[in-house]
């Protein structure tokens, strides 16, 4: 069955990818929100359905009749910096367009969050509340917000962890603007092991599990809170794979302690915020059953960091 899918943020790094799946893969009618369509990258003109809106959740209040005949809802639009444009948007705007939706017809919202504010148990952590930044407490605020609505069962609630994508055309992550810098300071940074882990996903990878789930919501039984993420990967085990990709031999390894961390930073007067250092001392990132394509059998585009790094044009020299 055909839907009615509205999108904001599609002219974001995730958005892209997203919009472009749609477009590429489905027959869905789509409606694309974005503030300026020349950062579009992706051919709206591919095939009939595709309506861009020229606009931002500012004035979401605009397309309330329009949200009413909505299927399915895809909300990627963040605002990152501004204390009150990152609360405006990210909390009021929000939840002010999940309120326009039609409860009797929306089949799904599918809302992206951050696995910032998640525990190793999946559970809400509360410092992201206390001392997050800006960005995650709006988002730790939303999430508070949107469990009351009359709409929360059908809301899909999607953590993307470290997020790489972009390229000549698509907008960059902010991570996948730092790889370059990686690789050239690969010579130092394979001197030293740190006890750390994480999961990354690519744009790419995000999207084809967006597409599957507008096609397949979780059932009633399933949970609709869905940490977004290739497998676990330790901090001395991703230095190990670019070593590998670039074929850089490792020698030795020195570990790199919270006590010879915190020297660095007094010796460098390196500036920290509370979240920064919450940071530093929980350095495990992970999540139990990370979705990504695999998960549905479908083929993942980035599934290792060697892949990553060939995509983001880096030579394996």
């Amino acid at each position: 069955m055909n839907q009615r899918i509205f999108i904001t943020g599609a002219s974001g790094c995730i958005g892209q990818y997203i919009a472009e799946a749609l477009i590429q893969q489905t027959n869905h009618e789509l409606f694309l929100l974005v503030r300026d369509p020349a950062k579009l990258a992706i051919d709206c003109e591919a095939r009939p359905g595709i309506t861009v809106l020229r606009s931002d959740l500012h004035q979401i209040d605009r397309f309330s009749s329009l949200l009413k005949t909505i299927d399915t809802a895809i909300l990627t639009a963040a605002a990152w910096g501004g204390v009150q444009e990152t609360f405006d948007i990210n909390v009021a705007k929000t939840t002010r367009l999940i309120e326009l939706l039609d409860p009797d017809r929306c089949r799904q919202v599918l809302y992206f969050s951050t696995a910032s504010l998640l525990g190793r148990d999946n559970r809400l952590l509360e410092q992201a509340g206390q001392i997050g930044t800006d960005y995650i407490k709006s988002k730790y605020i939303c999430y508070r917000q949107l469990w009351r609505m009359a709409i929360a069962p059908r809301i899909t609630m999607l953590y993307p962890t470290l997020v790489f994508g972009g390229d000549g055309h698509k907008p960059y992550s902010h991570l996948s603007g730092g790889l370059a810098d990686v690789t050239k300071w690969i010579n130092l940074i394979r001197c030293f092991r740190a006890d750390g882990s994480f999961h990354f996903l690519h744009a790419q990878d995000i999207a084809e599990v967006v597409r599957h789930l507008v096609e397949h919501p979780p059932a009633p039984e399933e949970s609709r809170q869905i940490v977004l993420g290739n497998p676990r990967l330790t901090v001395d085990e991703a230095i190990a794979q670019v070593c590998h990709y670039l074929h850089k031999r490792i020698y030795f390894r020195l570990p790199l302690s919270p006590q010879l961390m915190n020297l660095f930073i007094a010796l460098f007067r390196i500036q920290m915020a509370p979240w920064d250092r919450f940071c530093l001392s929980y350095r495990h990132f992970t999540y139990p059953d990370p979705v990504n394509p695999a998960t549905f059998g479908l083929q993942s585009y980035c599934p290792t960091l060697a892949d990553l790094l060939k995509v983001s044009g880096i030579p394996d020299r």
